[in-house]
C-alpha cells in the first residue's frame, strides 16, 4: 500500500526516503557503518520514522530505545498536526481505526519496534504496556500483537492478565473483535472449557495463544484440569512448539521473517524465541513432559505407508532433509519410500525456493505465482507476482 501511495501516505519527502533506501540497502549488504550517514540525513525529516527505527537497530541498548522514544514523540506530534489534536483520545474518530489510516502506519511501526527492544532489554512491563496501547489504537490487531502480549504479560508477572487476554480472543462463539483488543482485563476462572468450546478451539485456534493459556493456568493453579485441557489443545494446534520444548532444543536465536501459514513452523519459532525460557523452568517442563495425552499429539508415524512404526519419544524419527515434512523411522524406510515421496518433496522444495526468491527480491521461478493484498484510506491494492 505505501509503495503505491508513499510512506505514511506521502508524508515523507522524496529525498528523505531516498536516503533511507540507500541506508537499508547498505544494511542488507552488512555495511552498517556506511549506512549511518544516510540514516542521519533521512532522520532530518521528522516524518521519516522508519529511519529512526532502522537507526535504533544499529545502536546498542539503551541508546536504541532512546532513539525509538524520540521517534514516538515525533510521530505523535506529527499525527496530531495531521489528523487533529484528539486523534489519540478515546472516543475520537481515529482511535480503534488506526489500521485503516495510512498515515498512522509509520507510528505503529515505531511502537512495534519498541515492543521488541523493550523485550530484549528485559523491560517486560514496558513491552506489555506498549502492546496494550497498540491494541487500544487498533483493536483488530493487524500487526499481530495478540500472539505476543500473553507471553509478555507472564514474563512481567501479570499472569492473570495474560490468561484474561487469551480467553477474550478465544471466547466461544466470538463474533467480533474483543473490546480494546482484549485488554480490559478480568479475573479469569479456573473452570474447564465446555466440550463444545473445546471442539471449536480444536478446529481453528492459534497455537501460540493456547500454549500461553496452558502456561498461565499452570502458573496460577498448578496441575489442574483446565491447564491440561489447554495443553492438549495447544499440542494439537501447533505441535512444533511443544515438540521443541520437550526435546530441549535450543531456543531460536532470532525471529523468523519468512511468510507463514496459520499455526506454522514459522509461527512456532517466533513463539519460542519469545517464550521458551518460561517453559524451560524445571517445574513447568516436568509438568508438560508428564502429560501423556498432550504428548500423544506430538508422536509421529513413519511416512512410509508400508511401515506402521510410531515414535516412542518426541523427535525420535528423522525428517526428510529436503522438504522437512516427511519423517522416517530408519534410512531403509526412507530409501524404499523415495519414489512415492519424490513428487511431493519436489513440490514442497519449489514452494520454499519461491518464497526465498520473493523475499530477496529475485525473480520467482517460472510457473510460480504469489499474491498479496493491502488496504487503507478506503483503497485496496492487489499485488500479483
Amino acid at each position: 500500500m505505501e509503495s503505491k501511495l508513499g510512506v505514511g501516505g506521502g508524508t515523507v519527502s522524496i529525498e528523505a526516503q531516498r536516503n533511507l533506501d540507500r541506508a537499508e540497502d547498505l544494511c542488507r549488504r552488512k555495511k552498517p557503518g556506511k549506512a549511518l550517514p544516510f540514516l542521519l540525513k533521512a532522520m532530518e525529516d521528522g516524518n521519516n520514522l522508519d529511519a529512526f527505527i532502522q537507526a535504533a537497530y544499529l545502536f546498542p541498548l539503551p541508546e536504541a530505545l532512546k532513539v525509538l522514544e524520540n521517534a514516538e514523540a515525533k510521530g505523535k506530534e506529527g499525527l496530531k498536526r495531521l489528523l487533529g489534536a484528539t486523534c489519540f483520545d478515546d472516543g475520537s474518530k481515529e482511535v480503534g481505526k488506526y489500521h485503516s489510516i495510512l498515515e498512522t502506519c509509520p507510528y505503529m511501526r515505531v511502537l512495534q519496534a519498541q515492543v521488541r527492544l523493550y523485550f530484549e532489554a528485559g523491560m517486560f512491563g514496558k513491552s506489555s504496556d506498549t502492546m496494550i496501547e497498540m491494541l487500544r489504537l487498533c483493536p483488530g490487531d493487524n500487526t499481530s500483537q495478540r500472539t505476543w502480549l500473553g507471553s509478555m504479560l507472564i514474563s512481567a508477572g501479570r499472569t492473570a492478565e495474560a490468561l484474561s487476554f487469551v480467553k477474550q480472543w478465544t471466547a466461544h462463539n466470538r463474533r467480533q473483535t474483543p473490546t480494546r483488543g482484549g485488554t480490559i482485563f478480568q479475573t479469569p476462572s479456573s473452570d474447564c472449557l465446555s466440550s463444545e468450546h473445546e471442539q471449536a478451539l480444536s478446529k481453528r485456534a492459534d497455537g501460540s495463544m493456547l500454549h500461553t493459556a496452558a502456561l498461565a493456568c499452570f502458573k496460577l493453579w498448578g496441575d489442574c484440569p483446565v491447564a491440561r485441557q489447554y495443553l492438549r489443545l495447544a499440542a494439537r494446534a501447533n505441535p512444533v512448539i511443544l515438540t521443541k520444548i520437550l526435546a530441549k532444543i535450543d531456543k531460536p536465536r532470532s525471529l523468523n521473517h519468512n511468510p507463514r501459514g496459520f499455526n506454522s513452523p514459522e509461527e512456532a519459532q517466533d513463539y519460542l524465541w519469545l517464550t521458551q525460557n518460561l517453559w524451560m523452568d524445571p517445574v513447568v517442563w516436568e509438568w508438560a513432559n508428564n502429560d501423556m495425552d498432550a504428548k500423544k499429539a506430538l508422536l509421529k508415524s513413519c511416512s512410509n505407508v508400508n511401515c506402521d512404526a510410531v515414535e516412542q519419544n518426541v523427535t525420535q524419527f528423522k525428517r526428510c532433509a529436503a522438504c522437512k515434512e516427511a519423517v522416517y523411522c530408519t534410512q531403509e524406510c526412507q530409501k524404499s519410500h523415495w519414489k512415492a515421496h519424490k513428487p511431493a518433496c519436489k513440490q514442497e522444495k519449489q514452494i520454499k525456493d519461491m518464497v526465498r526468491a520473493y523475499q530477496k527480491g529475485k525473480p520467482i521461478p517460472d510457473g510460480a505465482h504469489m499474491a498479496s493484498a493491502d488496504f487503507a484510506n478506503g483503497i485496496s491494492f492487489l499485488n500479483w507476482a
